[in-house]
């Protein structure tokens, strides 16, 4: 069953994120993988800093002859439409069937009026190239093999339900474009993130919660130092630091928050930053098949 299928038949999915190796060999990374086969229901590759394109859309195509589904990972800010198109027909020669946006470099989010011009220039060539090879053409009017892209949009779910204008306005028109699913912030506050829900559940697109691992009270300090202060609750942090157990602490608050989040949206998509090897006995902690 595919991402689509899945979502559209209202099944909890998980999808896991990593990025394409800058060193190695492709194949040797996506046999890294394989163990996740038959476990979760897409992998997202993102291309490095160094936005090497045809190595991801390379692995992509490794992780497809694998039978694992692979989510081409973008963004479009740094783009212009022919670049965009470039990729996007890389990524469709390969097979590639889903497609993870951000509208620019972390995720949409902001309330001003040079946001909202990024924004509408972002959404704007993503709507056009789209719309374009749906059609079996490129923006230049050559033909081209139809593409018609399973697009997931990410989102801010910090807000509660103080969810800005700007934001349900973006929200609105990713879903004109197309958007299947939304991809969220990380959740760790689930409350707060049932609010966020209440505010945005009228757009009737899919949400799947990024949840974040994190593995040591310094590693959650750092990612509320860095990231967004304030993202992970202290009660977590205390939780892992006052722990005979650590990562027995660690596997438990992710356990609690994938089964807290199974009551509340369509899925969760998974980020480790590190520890890969331990994967594992987060999935089945939390019962992911």
């Amino acid at each position: 069953m595919t991402l689509r299928e899945a979502l559209q038949k209202k099944r909890f999915v998980v999808t896991y994120e990593d990025q394409s190796p800058l060193e190695g060999s492709p194949e040797d990374f996506v046999r890294t993988l394989s163990p996740l086969r038959g476990r979760v229901d897409g992998i997202s590759l993102g291309n490095s800093e160094l936005r090497v394109v045809g190595d991801t859309v390379k692995t992509c195509r490794l992780l497809t002859e694998h039978r694992i589904e692979p989510i081409y990972q973008t963004v479009t800010r740094s783009k212009n439409r022919p670049e965009l198109q470039s990729d996007l027909l890389s990524a469709r020669s390969a097979g590639i069937e889903n497609l993870l946006v951000f509208t620019e470099d972390y995720r949409i989010t902001g309330d001003s009026l040079q946001e909202m011009m990024f924004f509408h220039v972002d959404a704007g060539k993503l709507q056009s190239v789209l719309e374009h090879l749906r059609r079996g053409e490129t923006v230049e009017g050559r033909s081209a093999p139809p593409a018609d892209f399973f697009l997931g949009s990410g989102v801010e779910s910090l807000w509660g339900k103080q969810v800005p204008d700007l934001e349900l306005r973006e929200m609105e028109e990713m879903t004109r474009i197309g958007a299947g699913y939304f991809l969220t912030t990380p959740v760790f506050d689930l409350d707060r993130f049932a609010r966020f829900l209440k505010r945005v559940e009228g757009f009737g697109v899919p949400v799947i919660a990024e949840v974040m691992i994190v593995r040591t009270a310094g590693m959650a300090r750092f990612l509320n130092r860095h990231l967004k202060a304030g993202l992970v609750p202290e009660h977590l942090i205390q939780r892992i630091e006052r722990s005979p157990d650590r990562q027995r602490a660690s596997i438990d608050i992710f356990r609690d928050l994938v089964a807290g989040l199974r009551e509340l949206c369509q899925g969760v998509h998974i980020i480790t930053i590190g520890g890969e090897e331990k994967l594992k006995d987060y999935l089945d902690a939390a019962g992911v098949r």
